[in-house]
C-alpha cells in the first residue's frame, strides 16, 4: 500500500501524529488538505519538513 502517516513537529521538537493512512496531501489556501484512505479530511496550517517515502512518513512543521 502507499499510505503514509503524517506527523507535525511541535516547537519543542516533539512529533505528534496527525493522521494515518493518508493518501492525498494537497495545498489549499495556505494550508495543507489531508485525506485518508477512508475519506476523513483534515486541514492543517503547516509546511513540509521531510518526506520519508521508504518509511511512509510525512513530517510537517507548524507555520
Amino acid at each position: 500500500m502507499c499510505e503514509a502517516k503524517v506527523y507535525i513537529e511541535k516547537k519543542d521538537g516533539n512529533l505528534e501524529e496527525l493522521m494515518e493512512n493518508v493518501i492525498t496531501i494537497k495545498p489549499e489556501d495556505d494550508k495543507l488538505h489531508l485525506v485518508d484512505l477512508f475519506g476523513e479530511q483534515k486541514y492543517v496550517n503547516a509546511r513540509f519538513k521531510e518526506i520519508k517515502l521508504l518509511d511512509h512518513q510525512v513530517i510537517l512543521t507548524e507555520k
